[in-house]
């Protein structure tokens, strides 16, 4: 209904007045209501020069919402009629007052969208599209009905919990439509779904463009599609789809059709059984049924629908008074008997409404917002409740939150948007046949996931759900699936060399912490507590050497990498050494007597260990200075891939590294291999011969293994040597004593460290004085406590 308004004057004036009573009646505050009431569409070209024709409704039936009176209200009456109305259109400085004061819109989006940029005051709209919250371009607009905005983010929810990745979207090709797969869309990449098409359709498209989509649908291989359409627009689509039997398929439902009474048949439930679908809380509104059932066109002659509506439901024509009956018509004659009272019409079930709730919740706030204003206090009184007239509403007053017969909280966020309740709904036949049950979820992907070993490789020009598993290169991994890319195997590995190597460095500094701690022990003092220190440090060294393996070669990585390996290990051993020796020359001398153990004291010991060093570092200093280890990129080992890795730069030197720590343990050996049968209580020559056996056999296996190893497996190879050498001389020579120290505490005494009757002599030709007894023979028990004193003087 269009309202005309003359533009030249001030005053306002219209061109006249409905000639519908039944939709219009005058009261102190106007409420307006826009709702549908036929699906038949009437297309007519209008100039704007004179008054449109006539407005003609047929064939169709309407339900009208009642307002229910309220005594809160006061004495203002706003009647329970839903009206149609118009609001002409008026400058902010015009005197005339507005002809309603609020409206309640349709439902559609795309109708609510140009009444929302024309009507004033405030207005209260079942439309969801999220494009009405821009409150610049709609600042007036208000709903009941939560925003698509929210809509969509639950399907996109709800499409990331099943785990579909391959879908496709039919929308309306309208602003219903579009915003609400804009915003779709949107939230849908967050998850990494991907869309196969988007099919547009509308109700007044012709039978080749829904043929269209169908085709698109039959030629897609997604199992899950989205029809974020309205019943209206999506049934001759639906009805075609049934037509020609597509069926497997997933649908997901919006808003405007999940819940609509026309698809909601056996037929239609052929192909769309099960489909899922959001709609917005239901409530039973018991007042509401006896007002239905009072509806009688006897009542109202004049009331718009009420005879069509009667013939629908009663299934017969109402004759009133004075009306000619036509005796040719084949419709039956009511008799004026009937009743609605105990019709059994699904019209008349007022437990689950869906739609006439948010009309209700629209009808309830626009009238506590009018009970705010109506009574209203004076500015002298306290608290201060503004007085207004009627033309100063504005939309803020709906905008405090009440809560109604239902015990629901009604408010309005800054955009006029309530907070979003929804109820999901799957379409399933009541008192139908039964069709079994689903236990498995649908499955849409574009392409399988991709095994382990394999891995995505984009298929050029469809999105990237879409894509082929092809193996791995030489050298990657992708040990778990859906993998987009192979990734290098060394990473994996050095995660573990480095968790290793500080796991190993770590217990070298324990034990380190342990030796300190206990230094003034029997245990500790027998074994040469400083040596003991230099050799914990420079383990604690060699276990860190491996990380400067891990990670892309560079000039100083290079070169510190093989320097570091050098000299920490030539301390390592030069160490054992000395350890070594002071066991050999405190009990391998000719005589117990003999001075030449008293002439390697603490001095000598750390000359032997800083010489031994000292010669490693200057070995080190000339490889550096005359051909020093480089990052080299390699070819030799594929055509496809470049390998960086770190040359030695001379192999002569690197050789020379190695063969010097190899000289250090092979005299180490022999030498504790000479003290190996000493007693238990100073066994400490065994436990360095088991060191020095495990060192050198990894060093042995070392050398034909880093010269057959290619590429990058030379450096895993030199780091696997490094720990393993390593861990070796850690346990073997450490681990005992922290178990006496931790473990049997008995055993770290004086006195268990000074006799061992169970030592057999062998190798002394003449006893001396001291270790003579009474008798002038050989005393086993005073050459052990002499050995022992001279052990301790030592250490």
């Amino acid at each position: 209904i269009t309202i005309f308004q003359n533009l030249t004057v001030w005053s306002c004036e219209r061109f006249g007045r409905f000639n519908i009573p039944s939709w219009f009646k005058q009261g102190d505050i106007m409420i307006g209501a826009i709702f549908p009431v036929s699906l038949k569409e009437t297309i007519s070209i209008s100039t704007y020069e004179r008054e449109p024709p006539e407005v003609k409704c047929e064939g169709s039936s309407v339900i009208l919402q009642p307002i229910s009176n309220t005594k809160t209200l006061g004495r203002f009456d706003l009647r329970s009629f839903p009206l149609v109305s118009g609001l002409e259109e008026i400058s902010s400085t015009s005197p005339c007052a507005p002809a309603i004061s609020a409206l309640i819109g349709e439902s559609g989006s795309s109708q609510s969208i140009p009444v929302a940029g024309t009507f004033g005051s405030f207005q209260l709209y079942f439309s969801s599209c999220a494009c009405l919250t821009d409150r610049v371009k709609y600042p007036t607009f208000f709903r009941t009905v939560s925003s698509d905005y929210f809509q969509a983010k639950a399907l996109a929810a709800l499409i990331n919990h099943f785990g579909w990745q391959w879908i496709g979207v039919i929308q309306s090709d309208n602003d219903y439509g579009r915003s609400g797969i804009m915003t779709f869309t949107e939230e849908v990449k967050k998850f990494g779904v991907c869309i196969a098409f988007v099919g547009k359709i509308l109700r007044t498209y012709p039978m080749d463009k829904i043929l269209n989509v169908v085709k698109i649908i039959k030629q897609s291989t997604v199992k899950v599609i989205l029809a974020f359409t309205t019943e209206g627009d999506f049934y001759p689509l639906m009805t075609e789809i049934v037509k020609q039997n597509i069926t497997g398929i997933q649908w997901l439902a919006a808003y405007g059709w999940i819940t609509a009474a026309r698809p909601s048949t056996p037929e239609i439930f052929q192909a769309f059984g099960g489909t899922l679908g959001f709609v917005g809380q239901k409530v039973s509104i018991p007042d509401l049924k006896p007002f239905l059932t009072s509806i009688s066109p006897y009542k109202d002659p004049s009331a718009a629908f009420v005879r069509n509506f009667w013939e629908t439901v009663v299934g017969c024509r109402p004759v009133l008074p004075g009306e000619h009956i036509d005796t040719e018509t084949t419709i039956k004659i009511c008799t004026g008997n009937e009743t609605l009272m105990n019709s059994e019409d699904v019209f008349f079930n007022v437990t689950e409404l869906r739609d006439a709730y948010n009309v209700y919740k629209a009808v309830y706030a626009i009238a506590h917002a009018l009970h705010e204003l109506l009574f209203c206090q004076p500015a002298g009184e306290k608290p201060v409740r503004p007085c207004l007239n009627i033309s100063e509403i504005q939309p803020k007053q709906v905008r405090n939150a009440i809560i109604n017969q239902f015990g629901e909280n009604i408010f309005f966020d800054k955009n006029g948007d309530p907070p979003a309740y929804y109820d999901l709904i799957n379409w399933q036949l009541v008192n139908g046949f039964f069709i079994g049950f689903i236990f498995q979820v649908p499955i849409s992907l574009c392409s399988n996931v991709c095994p382990v070993g394999t891995r995505k490789a984009q298929i050029k020009g469809k999105p990237t759900c879409c894509f082929d598993c092809i193996q791995c290169a030489d050298g990657t991994i992708a040990n778990s699936t859906g993998r987009s890319r192979s990734k290098i195997s060394n990473p994996y590995q050095t995660s573990t060399v480095q968790s290793f190597t500080l796991f190993c460095a770590s217990l070298s500094l324990a034990t380190m912490m342990i030796f300190i701690h206990y230094r003034e022990t029997p245990v500790i003092k027998a074994s040469n507590s400083e040596l003991s220190c230099f050799l914990l440090f420079s383990l604690l060294l060699c276990f860190l050497c491996p990380l400067t393996f891990i990670g892309r070669p560079t000039v100083w990585t290079c070169m510190l990498r093989h320097t570091a390996f050098a000299v920490t290990f030539a301390l390592c051993i030069s160490s054992v050494l000395g350890k070594t020796i002071v066991v050999v020359t405190a009990f391998k001398a000719t005589y117990p007597g003999n001075k030449a153990a008293r002439k390697f004291g603490l001095a000598q010991q750390r000359i032997i260990v800083c010489s031994c060093t000292v010669m490693q570092i200057l070995i080190c200093i000339l490889w550096l200075k005359l051909n020093p280890p480089f990052p080299d990129m390699v070819f030799r080992y594929s055509n496809k891939k470049i390998v960086l890795e770190c040359n030695p730069g001379s192999e002569v030197a690197f050789y020379a590294v190695l063969g010097y720590i190899g000289l250090l343990a092979v005299i180490c050996l022999v030498l504790a291999f000479l003290a190996r049968k000493l007693p238990d209580n100073f066994n400490e020559a065994k436990f360095i011969t088991f060191s020095m056996l495990i060192f050198c056999s990894v060093w042995i296996t070392f050398i034909p293994a880093y010269i057959s190893s290619p590429g990058k497996f030379t450096v895993a190879v030199e780091t696997f040597a490094i720990l393993s050498s390593a861990f070796g001389l850690l346990i073997c020579i450490f681990a005992p004593k922290c178990y006496i120290i931790m473990i049997k505490p008995e055993k770290n005494t004086k006195k268990h460290y000074s006799i061992d009757d169970g030592f057999q002599s062998t190798g002394h030709s003449q006893p001396s004085r001291q270790a003579r007894g009474s008798t002038g023979g050989f005393s086993k028990k005073g050459f052990i406590q002499q050995c022992g004193r001279k052990i301790t003087q030592h250490i």
